[in-house]
Order: structure tokens, then C-alpha cells, then sequence
């Protein structure tokens, strides 16, 4: 089903003045009964709740890391520095982070599914993209196969290269509230530590005022306890969109607990970068 995002890929997110880009019409047909439930990216569900919906099941995340994608396997550090070396990314989160790492790349929006953008790498129109890592694990088939002879490398970025989106590599089944058959057949997917370590990420977007487009990275992991009690360990990073203005975080605290750890980790940003708070209340946040 396609949504209002995928009717215009060659828009920048940004410009789409409305939330919900990627899940409003498969949310409209749950709630019309044209179907039992709808599987979305999680990281691309808006903030606030839907009325009449819930997320009956967040399955085990897998690898939420973004990843650069080149002809030679390059790192952010190793990128070439003697000629200009453009990075396709139409993310916010992203263009921040990678402006931050090296001031000499150029950083231009690109759109479409990611075929589209590998293609665009082997064609040389960009010379790299960076894309979710959980995207390209998960194509399959044929599609895998029209893209898999393009020769490209992929390489993970770690936690302190490109902190990712709130929630990413995690999927959000959501069904009618009052559907109790169905919650029930979906509990048995549920993840319980996938489940607190997506609560927490994106609890500290929604304290920091932002949206699923706002440029703040999240990621969260269950530690084992000195008593035996589950940990969580929550990493946060916050920025301008040109990076020139970055900052990082972390904290941890129950796991038994996410709101709680994600809201502290909030009220240390904001007090770090009051200004950059206000800005994603007023900017970002009317988009999430």
C-alpha cells in the first residue's frame, strides 16, 4: 500500500508539512477493517498515539546501526580528500552527523527506495549514501538480485560515527485496540527488551520536543545488573542540521524503567542546548 511519502520521492521530508508521511493510509485501513494489522518501519510512527490503535507486538530489533554504502568500502574517516566527495542522505539526523565528521564532504538530499539509491552510487551521481543497515538486511528475492551486481560495499557505522534514529531496525505491528483476538495472537511476537530499549530512544524524542525528522539520535541496550536486575543504557545525541552545533549524551538506570532514564537524559541536553530544544519543538515537532 503505497503512502503519502512514497506518492512523491523526489520531495525532501522536510518539506511534506504533515506527519505521518509513511503510515497514513495503513493506519486509515486498520481503522476502516480493511485489514487486521499493519507492519510499519517503527521509527517512521509519528510521536503521539493514534486513536483507536496500539502496537500489539515489537519483534527483536536487528542491527539498528546506519551504514555508508560506496564503490570502495570507505569509511566516514577514510572518505577521499582530495576532491570534493558528495554523500546522498535526505535525513536530517544523518546530515549532521556526517557534516560533523568531515566538513569536506558534500551532503546532498536523495530520495526513493533504496534500489533507487544504490543505483545512484553505481551510476556515480553520488558518491556514497548512508541508509539504515536493517533496509538492506531485509530486501529479499528479486529485488536483491536487481541491485546485487552493482558491486558496492557496505560498511556499518558505529554508535560514535552516526548515532541512529529512535527505534531503528525495530518493526511496530499495530492493530485495533479493542481487537482482543488479534492482540492476543500478536503477544507471542512481542520482545520485551526490544520493547523498553524503543520505549526509552523514543521518549527522549518525545521530551526533546522532535519528530520522526528531527536530527536526534537514540540507541538503547539491556546491561546486565550487579544484582541481577536488568539494566538500560541509554545514548543520546542532539545537533543542528549542519552539525556545527552537536551534543552527546548517556545514561542508564533501570531497565524496568525507559521513561524514566530517557526523561533524565532529556532535561541534560536541554539544559546543555536550550536553544536547539526550542528549535525542535517549533520545527520539528509539528512534523512527528
Amino acid at each position: 500500500m503505497a503512502t503519502t511519502g512514497d506518492d512523491h520521492p523526489e520531495r525532501a521530508i522536510e518539506a511534506f508539512d504533515v506527519k505521518g508521511l509513511f503510515v497514513d493510509r495503513t493506519r486509515n485501513a486498520v481503522l476502516a477493517g480493511d485489514c487486521d494489522i499493519v507492519v510499519h518501519s517503527h521509527k517512521d510512527l509519528p510521536i503521539g498515539s493514534a486513536p483507536g490503535l496500539v502496537v500489539g507486538a515489537i519483534p527483536a530489533r536487528v542491527d539498528p546501526r546506519d551504514a555508508l554504502v560506496t564503490s570502495a568500502g570507505h569509511r566516514l574517516a577514510t572518505l577521499p580528500r582530495d576532491r570534493t566527495v558528495t554523500i546522498g542522505t535526505s535525513s536530517a539526523r544523518r546530515r549532521a552527523q556526517v557534516g560533523r565528521a568531515r566538513r569536506d564532504v558534500l551532503v546532498q538530499p536523495i530520495r526513493g527506495n533504496v534500489g533507487t539509491r544504490l543505483r545512484k552510487v553505481h551510476d556515480g551521481a553520488v558518491d556514497g549514501i548512508v541508509v539504515a543497515l536493517a533496509g538492506l538486511q531485509r530486501l529479499g528475492g528479486a529485488e536483491v538480485e536487481a541491485w546485487s551486481d552493482l558491486a558496492l560495499k557496505v560498511v556499518p557505522l558505529e554508535h560514535g560515527e552516526c548515532l541512529h534514529a529512535p527505534a531503528q531496525g525495530a518493526l511496530a505491528v499495530e492493530c485495533r485496540e479493542d481487537d482482543t483476538v488479534t492482540l492476543a495472537a500478536l503477544a507471542v511476537l512481542d520482545d520485551a527488551d526490544t520493547r523498553a530499549c524503543v520505549e526509552a530512544e523514543r521518549h527522549l524524542l518525545r521530551e526533546l520536543g522532535g519528530g520522526c525528522t528531527a536530527p536526534v539520535g537514540a540507541h538503547a541496550s539491556i546491561l546486565p545488573g550487579p544484582s541481577g536486575t536488568p539494566r538500560l543504557e541509554l545514548l543520546g545525541m542532539l545537533a543542528d542540521e549542519n552539525g556545527t552545533r552537536m551534543h552527546r549524551a548517556s545514561h542508564e538506570g533501570p531497565a524496568s524503567e525507559p521513561r524514566l532514564v530517557a526523561a533524565t537524559m532529556a532535561a541534560s541536553l536541554a539544559a546543555e542546548a536550550p536553544e536547539l530544544v526550542d528549535r525542535l519543538g517549533g520545527e520539528e515537532g509539528r512534523r512527528g
